[in-house]
């Protein structure tokens, strides 16, 4: 989960992504900056994310990335 904090931080430096459990449904991050998470996400850990798991839950934390990120490594 360090190389996604990292990945994150670098992405989006002024969030507290360690902290912060409502990153799009609270509208810490807007659209532009996920879809930058999202490039980066992808490229970092050498996956592709499908457009029906871009919803808000699955980006509110760096749990639910992290635990999204496991899920299609799985696939």
């Amino acid at each position: 989960m360090e190389e996604l904090l990292e990945v994150l931080k670098e992405s989006c430096p002024t969030v507290d992504f360690e902290n912060e459990t409502e990153l799009v449904s609270g509208k810490v991050i807007d659209s532009m900056d996920l879809i930058a998470i999202i490039s980066d996400i992808e490229e970092a850990f050498d996956i592709s994310i499908d457009m029906d798991k871009i919803e808000p839950e699955n980006f509110d934390s760096l749990e639910a990335i992290w635990e999204l990120i496991q899920q299609i490594k799985g696939e």
